[in-house]
């Protein structure tokens, strides 16, 4: 199934305008009052999309918390003034902007960091991140509670029994349990729960708008769901909610080789490629033209859309702001000496915009040692889906996110992006491996 563009849009402005967060069968609710969105759509949406985050709570699905999420980041060398790389994939905007304080941006002396969401290097981030239309106080809000950089710390000192600095702490005063959602004493707690008036000077003087200042407690709390500690009293788990299965979305490996015994009868899908490549009209989904011509882009990782007429989006999967999928057979790592199924590479992005194949010989090699291979990181793909697969290039450690496809090296808080493309295989390449006897239906393609 296809995650509708619009839909998750929706949600995510949503949850912005609540406070980057709300109750599951609220936001179902409020979601279907602006989209013709179906239960089973919605509950594939929140469970798959990793723009969403679902917390459980005690009481099923009514006490699940759809919190929104991102990995979208304000660059932090952009805002030391030592950031030129072409290939920076975080946003360059000035954070007091940001806080909405910014003095430089609304006086005669402009501000030197950049106060434009759309200029060409935000707008392309953005729009990697489907977050291009998202209105400019709901983005705001979204990275707060997702860039921990951005936040300012809390005491532990506080937390811990008394703050030996007093009312010249520079951390902000706040019941950590309340924040990740476990205090027990609720008003009669001794520590607060929200901000008080000494900590909003402090936090105003270092140029967060009042706004900000009273929705902190909240920003905090959606906050530790998305990035918990070990010892968290919160329960977080994704998915919590059923995800619809949709059997008919793989390719009969049978039906290549011309000898499915259970013809129209079978749970899997009957088609004379591979591959298929379908677009959703609003109501089915029909057979996408140039089908072939299309695969064979889609299998360049270098390609972020198709080049003939329909174009296809292969980073938001749309043609024209309509919803595109592509079925196809099984990984050829679940059944890897049958030779219909499909080869999956794995990519990631280095300089300049180009791709490298894990595994490859890398040019940049420093002798140090070499990344994991494709059929690796499939192997992992397959368990789990949703999985952080540790990575080691030489001395250095890095984190494969499956989630929103990122490499990610923590100790120098760097990202690139990976991506999975299949290897192309022709028509004519399906007819020599396989035993299709209606090979003329080819011709369509």
């Amino acid at each position: 199934m296809t995650l509708l563009c619009r839909e998750v849009l929706s949600a995510t402005s949503l949850l912005c305008g609540s406070g980057g967060a709300m109750r599951l069968p609220q936001l179902e609710s409020e979601l279907r009052t602006r989209c013709h969105i179906t239960p089973r759509d919605f509950n594939h949406m929140v469970n798959e999309c990793p723009r969403f985050l679902m917390v459980r709570g005690p009481g099923g699905d009514v006490d699940c918390v759809v919190v929104a999420k991102t990995s979208l980041r304000l660059c932090r060398d952009y805002s030391r003034g030592q950031c030129a790389a072409t290939d920076c994939e975080d946003l360059h905007l000035c954070r007091f902007f940001i806080y909405g304080s910014c003095r430089f941006g609304k006086g005669r002396k402009p501000c030197r960091f950049s106060h434009d969401i759309q200029s060409a290097h935000n707008y392309r981030q953005l729009r990697e991140s489907t977050l291009h239309e998202l209105q400019e106080s709901d983005l705001f809000l979204l990275l707060l509670q997702n860039d921990p950089t951005l936040l300012p710390e809390i005491c532990t000192h506080y937390n811990h029994g008394d703050c030996p600095f007093k009312e010249n702490c520079t951390k902000v005063h706040l019941c950590l349990h309340y924040v990740q959602g476990a205090c027990i004493f609720g008003q009669k707690c001794n520590r607060q729960h929200e901000v008080n008036e000494h900590n909003g000077r402090m936090l105003a003087e270092r140029g967060l708008s009042s706004d900000i200042i009273n929705k902190l407690p909240i920003i905090y709390r959606n906050h530790h769901y998305l990035n918990p500690v070990a010892h968290s009293p919160v329960n977080v788990s994704r998915p919590t909610c059923p995800t619809p299965s949709d059997s008919k979305e793989a390719i009969c490996l049978h039906f290549l080789w011309n000898h499915c015994k259970f013809k129209k009868n079978c749970r899997f899908v009957h088609f004379h490629l591979p591959y298929k490549w379908e677009v959703f009209n609003g109501n089915n989904w029909e057979e996408l033209q140039n089908m072939v011509a299309v695969e064979r882009e889609f299998s360049d990782p270098n390609k972020d859309q198709s080049s003939g007429v329909p174009t296809v989006d292969f980073v938001h999967m749309t043609v024209d702001s309509q919803p595109v999928r592509r079925l196809s057979t099984i990984s050829s790592v679940l059944k890897p000496h049958h030779e219909q199924t499909t080869d999956w590479r794995w990519y990631l992005r280095v300089r300049n915009e180009n791709w490298w194949e894990y595994g490859e010989p890398f040019k940049q090699d420093d002798g140090t040692g070499t990344f994991v291979s494709s059929k690796y990181l499939e192997k992992q793909y397959q368990k789990d889906k949703s999985a952080m697969v540790k990575v080691v290039k030489g001395q250095r450690e890095y984190m494969i996110s499956f989630k929103d496809m990122y490499q990610r090296n923590y100790k120098y808080n760097t990202r690139r992006r990976i991506r999975r493309r299949p290897c192309f295989v022709s028509g004519e390449e399906v007819k020599k491996r396989g035993n299709t006897s209606d090979w003329g239906t080819f011709r369509n393609y």
